[in-house]
């Protein structure tokens, strides 16, 4: 492994490019991603079992695992949305599997953080999110 010393003085990371999901119902889930989250798909491979999905400036790769190594559950995907208790209703109206209703996580600095869980059709648990700013007393 290289030192600290040995590193390219250039060595910046940028940003995430790409995040891989974990699938085990590889058309289910790209219709969700697709139809409930209004991703845009980009591209599906089938075979070997990928999807690939615009979201922001990241992309996301629905990926049917190929071995027992890669078989395991995804981190958490929290996708930020402007107004989360619409988020959440149009999530509900298209029936998603429900994990916990829009609340507050936490306060980081001036502003509150607000989540809601639900999981996609190959159980992946995932998060809407929003930031506000602290009401003023």
């Amino acid at each position: 492994m290289p030192t600290a010393a040995s590193q390219p003085h250039n060595f910046h990371i940028q940003q995430i490019g790409q995040l891989a999901i974990n699938v085990t119902q590889l058309k289910e889930t790209v219709a969700f991603y697709r139809d409930v989250l209004q991703l845009p798909l980009i591209a599906e491979i089938d075979p070997p079992g990928l999807a690939f999905f615009q979201c922001g400036e990241v992309r996301l790769m629905l990926s049917v695992p190929t071995s027992a190594e890669l078989r395991h559950p995804s981190s958490i995907v929290y996708f930020q949305v402007e107004d989360l208790d619409a988020a959440f209703a149009h999530l509900v109206s298209a029936g998603a599997k429900i994990v916990r209703e829009p609340s507050l996580m936490g306060v980081l600095g001036s502003r509150e953080t607000w989540m809601a869980f639900f999981r996609d059709p190959s159980d992946n648990l995932l998060a809407l999110m929003t930031e506000k700013d602290i009401p003023s007393s």
